[in-house]
């Protein structure tokens, strides 16, 4: 491609993005090497073999190694392009450390959704209010938008068709407070039974 007729796409791509081609073959010159180097390893095969008193055919030996070298350039031909390089999630000096400090973990939104749901769950063991405060609202409005996806209601607008979808355990769970945290046994139930609406 002409420095001309480039894109502005082509431009800004960095050269590791750039689509790997296949090496160029360079017609019988290619073959050529490729069978010199087959005779020469065939040769010196045969030779050292012919040294310590044991006969094989040359031919045989060569077709071998051509077969062996043939291999090795389809091997290398499906060697997969190079993972994309790590990038930085933010600068050093940004979080406050000094340079060459950098933080390599990749976050993504599953792991912080996650995250915050563990913290959340860990903050309230044991505390009931805090339970009530943090995650029960959390929990019903998850409830209320796996309703509303697969089933066109929510709690507030048909309550008696929710408390069908949802069983009595649940909802009676998501409308009072409850007098303690519950297990996880309890929270695993809960989980089973969104995962069934």
């Amino acid at each position: 491609m002409s420095g001309s007729s480039a894109s502005i796409f082509d431009l800004l791509q960095d050269e590791e993005e750039q689509p790997r081609t296949a090496p160029a073959r360079r017609g019988m010159g290619g073959w050529l090497r490729l069978g010199l180097a087959a005779a020469g390893l065939a040769a010196a095969v045969v030779l050292g073999l012919r040294m310590v008193g044991v006969a094989l055919s040359p031919a045989a030996v060569f077709a071998g190694f051509v077969a062996l070298l043939l291999l090795r350039r389809l091997t290398l031909a499906l060697v997969p392009p190079p993972p994309p390089p790590l990038r930085l999630s933010r600068p050093a000096q940004e979080r406050g450390e000094p340079d060459g400090h950098y933080d390599w973990t990749v976050r993504d939104a599953l792991g912080s959704s996650v995250g915050r749901w563990e913290t959340k769950l860990a903050w309230s063991q044991g505390e009931p209010a805090r339970f009530a405060k943090a995650v029960l609202p959390v929990l019903a409005e998850l409830v209320d938008e796996l309703l509303r996806q697969r089933h066109g209601v929510t709690r507030a607008t048909d309550p008696v068709r929710s408390r069908a979808l949802l069983g009595e355990p649940l909802w009676n769970f998501l409308e009072s407070p409850p007098k303690r945290t519950p297990a996880p046994r309890d929270l695993a139930a809960i989980v089973a039974t969104l995962e069934k609406l």
